[in-house]
Parts: structure tokens; C-alpha cells; sequence
């Protein structure tokens, strides 16, 4: 059986740690372990998600769910409360529903601190990763056979009915990701005509019948090209030399977002190089597979602009053709002659060393799951028997997560994020001494994510931003700062400090508080929007030159709703217990990020969700943001109109469920039936713009779906995907099915007045 083991690492020489692995998470196949009736649990599991993988994409995420509630003898002791048609919510079964849900969430706290969850969902993850250990003849190295069934279930589960797969589990089919399922598949051992339900055929049949594989989006021809399944003279120029300009120019990597830059860094390194894998037998056989015509015919130059419609979903404009076919057909033969060879080798070196560079302060994590396999290969074609490869191999563990689904590669793991997110989930509901063990461990655990040291060296001339004082999204060895989940965690330490030593542990102290504000105030824009990652203020036509056809707003940081409103709540938070540090700046920051929340407010009354689906998700951080800053329904038109969003978009049985289609079509898309989490959501953005005071019904309505819709042991059932980035690329946070309606129904408990019998 699989386990998901903490904290391991210490023992290898290739692993390094800035906490010693405070939050690592990692999956090991234990041939002995599990009892006849666990094994047969997890089959069960399996076999369930199969046959219902096309009425809900997500995985429940029930391995180690499984184990650890196994491990903690775990048994829901309170009885499930069920609430009829325009029956009366009392404030004791309020309570019981509370803390069904916290009681079940509590007993899944890892011994670190926070609680381990499914943070996936793209199809075009794992399959580079896989290639990236594959040329390197490393593929039985790092996987197992274990790991190549678990890997190939996952394939196949979401695997679409007409044999492609989507960008992601939920969505439509698309050439690019097909592809590099088909080339994963064949890679783990299945034959042209092998795979569950004929899998391999469905895929191979759904490129060709759509043109091939030179119809595949740019991602996928490069990797395509590294393998040798296509060709680099039908890819377009990504060349290294801007690296080496001035950063005064305007379209200097350094402007770009620090996804975009690091995942171009060494896809220009593999093509200034024009590297290709091992021609191998099998990578022949390919060649002959997805394509209509012999390889070796294929004019190459001439599909360099092809691309499946399935892919196309920010197309390339007439002024970014013109400029891949100047340097494809000007500069790229250029810089191929004595003496611009020069300069090619010059900027090739320049990527080499910032590709080591970025490795070494992520602890050779890298930034996420894009960069990962393709900065682990660099550091191989630079040099096959360096240590830098050999360091970023027993790395791979950290992106891999499995559920019931099979194996799939993580973004990098949500730990701080999805920690700070239940903290306050269960301090919410005021029953803190009931909890003090979870809280103290939790509290432990952020202390100890901080990050303490800006990356290595003069930071500045490597493009960093400063990272002393923050959060990553996972686990302190990341070591990217990110904005909202800095703000997260600082208002969590900011809410202990005012608590009891005894019950949650020693305060964090003063000074890790204000490097943590240093961050967040750093990333506050102009307009009095906060980014995400590092500041804006890049030229917005960059994006006209946006490489990527099925990602938008790629190019360049923007500022974030979901941002803006949680650094309004941590700083003010954070003044009430240190009023006198820096209380002017504070002061301002607050007033101008509550008018930018008001700026961007769509004419509906809605926010724009960015990382959450959406609409109700966004307006949930606006009307809190906006109530946090002193504006209220009593006050201010923006949370007036937010509240009347959220009524109009109630469904009839009083939940809310939103598609994932309002990301891409950036207006509210209803789905045809409820979502728990959406509810949550929803239920709190009411909750906090006081629709109480005026008409509890629609709140006391939406109650009820939750309360109703918690299983008998206190989970919650699983929904449908409900996190985004790109616009276009949905995730599975797996925590948020239980997170959020644990929150919702905390404060439901504690901010509106129930009765405490029923009349």
C-alpha cells in the first residue's frame, strides 16, 4: 500500500533544508503494509471513482485520508444533524454541525502542523516530468512500477470520452495535451494499441483525425522537440539573448511575471541549443504515430503558426506573427554564423546560471511544476553526471500526490496556504479550548514556514523580489514569497498573539511579524492593488506578445482581489497589536486598497475571482476586504451591490454553483446545480455584509444546504474544481470541501442570532 510519510529527507546527502523539511510531504509504496479489509477500501475507492470519473472530475482525495484517520482510531461521535423544509435552525445543532465538521478535519492534522491535500488538476503536469526523467535514461530510477501503474490510472481516469485529454480534468479536449498523454503513455510501457478502454488507439486516432501533432499549442511542440518527436525548425524562436539586455528595456524577462520568465528561461535554453533526446526505438515509432505523413517529409518551417483550434484560446496576432517569423528567418541564422555565434553562447551561459541559481534557492524545488522538469533537464544537458541533477532528482517526491484517482504531480503543494485557511476556520466558531492541541500544532507550523533570508547572493541582479518575513504557497524550502498567503498567515500569528500562550503557544515574535509586513507592503501597486508574487509595473502591451495560446494575463504581475483584501485584513489586524509601526503607511495602504477593491468591481456587484471559480469566490474577498477597511452595507455602495449579486445569484434550493466558465468568459456562468464550497462562500459574503440585519432568510437558507449536505462522518462530499490560474487553467484544491463550509458554519454559529430551542 501507499503512505504519505512528514519530514523525510534528513538522511540524504543530495536533500538540503532551510527547516529541516518542516512541511514536506511525500508518498512511499510499502509492498507489506495494509490489512486484507484496507487494501480492499482502497480498491473500493478506486473502482468507485472510475465508474463516476465523468460525473465528477476531482478525486475526494481519500488515501490519506484513509490512513490517517486509520492511524487516529478516528469515529464521528456526534450525530448528523439534518434540517427539513422551513424548519428552524437552533443554535445547538448550528454547533453540532460545526463541530462534526471540525472533529473530522481536526483528526487529519499532520504531525507538522498543517493538513496535506491534493493541490493538481492540469493534464499537461506530469507527462514532462515523466519525458524529463526519460531522456536522461533515469525513468525506472525514479519510478517505480508501482508508481507507473499509479501514474497510467491517473491517465486514464481522465482520459475524455471522445479519447483526448482537456487542459484540465473538467475540460474540453485539446491537441497540446493529448499529445503529451500519448507520448507518457507509450513511454510507460503501453503499446500503440494498449491502455484501459483502448486508450492509447482513442488518443492516437483524436490527434490524427484533427491534423497531428504539429497542430499541438507552442508547450507542446517544445517539449515535442526535446523528446524528438518533432522538430525545432517548426517551433518559434524563444531566443536567450534577452536575457542579456539592459533591463531598462520594457520587454526585458525581468518585466515579465515570474511564471512566464521562469518557464521560458530554460525552454530558450533547449532551443538555443537545439537539444534532443536519445533517438530511441521508441521515440522512432512515434514519430510514425502521431502524424499523418512520414516525419521525414513534414516541412517543418511551415507549421511553426499551426494550431488546433481545441488550443487556440488566446490567439497569436498579426504583430507577434511578424515578430517570431523576423527572428526565426533574420536573426536566428544570424546568431548562427562567426561571429553572433558569440553572443549565443554568451546567453546560453547566462541561462545555465540562472537556471542554477533559481535551483539552489528553491533547494532545487524550483518555483512549480512547469519549471521543475524542464530546469532538471537543463542542469542534465549541461552536464549528465553534474550534481546539480543529481540534487534535483530526490526533489521530484515533492510534487507527487496520490489519490483513489491514481498518481498526479502537484502545482508544489498548498501547505501554508490551506493551513492558514483552517485556522481561522476553526477559530471562527469560538470554541477554542475545545481545540487548543490543533491550534498550538498549527500555530507551530506556521512559525516555523516563515521565510527568514532573502535568496542567496545579490538578488536583485538575478530578478528576485525580497522574501525575508514571508509565506510561500507550501513549505518554507520553496522560498517564493507570495502576497495572500503571507497576509494569511500574518493575521493567523497576529490572532494567536492576542490568545493565550498556554492554549496556542508562544507569540511569534515582533520582528518576523514586520519583515512580514515589509513584504506585503512592498507589493502594493500604484493604484492600491497588491500582486501576487512580485511587484507591476511592466507595460500592459506586453501581453500582446503573450507566447502561450491557451493561458491569458501570462506576460506580466497584475494586481488581485483575492490579494488586496487579504492584506487589508492582516494589516489591520496587525496595527490593533502593534498600533505604533509604521501606522501612516499602514494607514494609507489600507484607504488605497479599499478603493481599488471599489475600482474593479464588475457592474453586477461581482469580483473577479483570479485563483477561485469566481465570481462568488472574488466577491466574498471583496465585501470582507471592504468591511475589514470600515466600509460597510451602511456605508458603501460597492458592498451594497456585492450583497445583491450574491441574493441574485442564489439558487432556488438556497445554495449557489457556479461553472468554470465565468473564469474564461469572465461573466457569471450558473452551473445546473449546487456547490458546498460555493455555498460557503456565498453564505459568508452575506454573513458579512450584514444581510443579517435586514432578512436572515437567504442566510439561514444557505445554512441548510450545508448542514444537509455534510456526510455521516462529517466530510463534506466532493464538488466540482474550484480554483483557476490563467483564466483558463482549472485546479482541485481538495481541502476547500472541507475548509469552507467548516468556516461558513463556524461563523454562521457565532455572528447570527439563532434561537437556542426551537419555538
Amino acid at each position: 500500500m501507499w503512505r504519505i510519510k512528514f519530514g523525510e529527507g534528513a538522511n540524504d546527502p543530495l536533500l538540503f533544508s532551510t527547516n529541516n523539511f518542516h512541511g514536506r510531504q511525500t508518498w512511499e509504496f510499502d509492498p507489506d503494509a495494509g490489512t486484507p479489509e484496507e487494501r480492499a477500501e482502497v480498491e473500493a475507492a478506486r473502482e468507485n471513482f472510475y465508474q463516476n470519473r465523468y460525473k465528477v472530475a476531482p478525486s475526494s482525495d481519500l488515501l490519506w485520508r484513509f490512513q490517517m484517520h486509520r492511524e487516529r482510531n478516528f469515529k464521528q461521535e456526534i450525530p448528523p444533524v439534518r434540517i427539513g423544509e422551513g424548519e428552524e435552525i437552533t443554535f445547538d445543532q448550528a454547533t453540532a454541525a460545526y463541530k462534526r465538521a471540525a472533529s473530522f478535519w481536526n483528526a487529519l492534522q499532520s504531525p507538522h502542523g498543517h493538513w496535506p491535500a491534493e493541490n493538481a488538476g492540469p493534464n499537461f503536469y506530469f507527462p514532462p516530468l515523466v519525458m524529463s526523467v526519460y531522456i536522461p535514461g533515469y525513468l525506472n530510477v525514479v519510478f517505480s512500477a508501482e508508481h507507473k501503474k499509479e501514474i497510467l490510472r491517473y491517465t486514464y481516469n481522465h482520459q475524455n470520452e471522445d479519447g483526448g485529454w482537456g487542459l484540465h480534468i473538467a475540460g474540453p479536449s485539446m491537441m497540446f495535451t493529448t499529445c503529451l498523454n500519448y507520448c507518457m503513455m507509450r513511454i510507460l510501457g503501453e503499446g500503440p494499441e494498449g491502455g484501459r478502454d483502448n486508450a492509447c488507439a482513442r488518443a492516437r486516432k483524436w490527434i490524427l483525425d484533427r491534423g497531428g501533432a504539429q497542430y499541438s499549442a507552442s508547450w507542446g511542440k517544445t517539449w515535442m522537440a526535446i523528446l524528438g518527436v518533432y522538430d525545432w525548425e517548426g517551433s518559434n524562436p524563444m531566443p536567450p539573448e534577452f536575457w542579456t539586455y539592459p533591463t531598462l528595456l520594457p520587454f526585458h524577462p525581468s518585466k515579465m511575471f515570474c511564471y512566464c520568465r521562469l518557464t521560458y528561461l530554460p525552454m530558450s535554453y533547449f532551443y538555443a541549443t537545439r537539444f534532443v533526446g536519445p533517438i530511441t526505438p521508441l521515440v522512432e515509432q512515434l514519430r510514425q504515430e502521431i502524424y499523418n505523413e512520414p516525419y521525414d517529409q513534414i516541412k517543418w518551417s511551415q507549421v511553426r503558426h499551426h494550431c488546433a483550434t481545441e488550443d487556440n484560446y488566446y490567439p497569436h496576432g498579426r504583430v507577434q506573427r511578424f515578430m517570431w517569423d523576423s527572428l526565426y528567418n533574420v536573426c536566428e541564422p544570424l546568431l548562427k554564423m562567426w561571429p553572433f555565434k558569440k553572443i549565443r553562447d554568451n546567453a546560453v551561459q547566462f541561462t545555465i546560471d540562472q537556471i542554477h541559481y533559481e535551483d539552489e534557492n528553491s533547494r532545487y524545488i524550483t518555483i512549480g511544476c512547469v519549471e521543475k522538469p524542464l530546469m532538471m533537464l537543463a542542469c542534465w544537458a549541461e552536464d549528465p553526471s553534474g550534481e546539480a541533477f543529481k540534487k534535483h532528482l530526490p526533489r521530484v517526491t515533492d510534487y507527487i500526490w496520490l489519490g483513489e484517482d491514481g498518481i498526479k504531480m502537484q502545482s508544489f503543494g498548498s501547505q501554508s496556504w490551506d493551513c492558514a485557511l483552517v485556522i481561522q476556520a476553526l477559530l471562527c466558531g469560538n470554541l477554542n479550548n475545545e481545540f487548543g492541541p490543533v491550534l498550538k500544532l498549527a500555530h507551530d507550523f506556521l512559525k516555523k514556514s516563515q521565510v527568514r533570508m532573502n535568496t542567496s547572493g545579490d538578488y536583485l541582479a538575478h530578478f528576485r523580489h525580497i522574501s525575508k518575513g514571508c509565506w510561500t504557497f507550501s513549505d518554507r524550502d520553496h522560498g517564493w514569497q507570495v502576497s495572500d498567503c503571507t497576509a494569511e498567515a500574518l493575521r493567523c500569528c497576529c490572532l494567536f498573539a492576542m490568545m493565550s500562550p498556554e492554549l496556542v503557544g508562544e507569540p511569534m515574535e515582533a520582528e518576523c511579524m514586520y519583515d512580514a509586513v515589509n513584504v506585503i507592503m512592498s507589493l502594493q501597486s500604484p493604484n492600491g492593488g497588491v500582486s501576487a508574487w512580485e511587484p507591476t509595473g511592466a507595460p500592459k502591451w506586453l501581453e500582446w506578445l503573450n507566447p502561450v495560446e491557451f493561458l491569458e494575463d501570462l506576460v506580466i504581475e497584475y494586481e488581485y482581489i483575492e490579494c488586496t483584501s487579504s492584506s487589508i485584513q492582516a494589516l489591520v489586524l496587525f496595527r490593533k497589536l502593534y498600533p505604533g509601526h509604521r501606522r501612516k503607511e499602514i494607514n494609507n495602504f489600507i484607504t488605497r486598497a479599499a478603493d481599488y477593491i471599489e475600482s474593479i468591481q464588475y457592474p453586477d456587484g461581482s469580483w473577479y475571482g483570479n485563483w477561485g471559480i469566481c465570481f462568488v469566490y472574488g466577491t466574498w474577498f471583496g465585501i470582507k476586504g471592504l468591511e475589514t477597511a470600515g466600509r460597510t452595507y451602511d456605508n458603501c455602495e460597492a458592498v451594497r451591490k456585492g450583497v445583491d449579486f450574491l441574493l441574485n445569484t442564489q439558487r432556488e434550493d438556497g445554495g449557489w454553483g457556479e461553472h468554470y466558465t465565468s473564469c474564461t468568459n469572465k461573466k457569471y456562468t450558473a452551473q445546473d446545480s449546487t456547490n458546498l464550497v460555493q455555498t460557503a462562500l456565498g453564505l459568508m459574503g452575506l454573513i458579512h455584509g450584514r444581510q443579517a440585519e435586514r432578512d436572515p432568510t437567504p442566510i439561514h437558507r444557505a445554512a441548510r444546504v450545508l448542514m444537509n449536505g455534510q456526510l455521516d462522518d462529517g466530510d463534506f462530499p466532493q464538488h466540482e474544481l474550484m480554483g483557476v490560474f490563467m483564466r483558463n487553467a482549472m485546479l482541485h484544491y481538495a481541502a476547500y470541501r472541507n475548509i469552507f463550509p467548516l468556516w461558513a458554519l463556524g461563523e454562521y454559529r457565532t455572528l447570527v442570532q439563532l434561537p437556542t430551542k426551537r419555538i
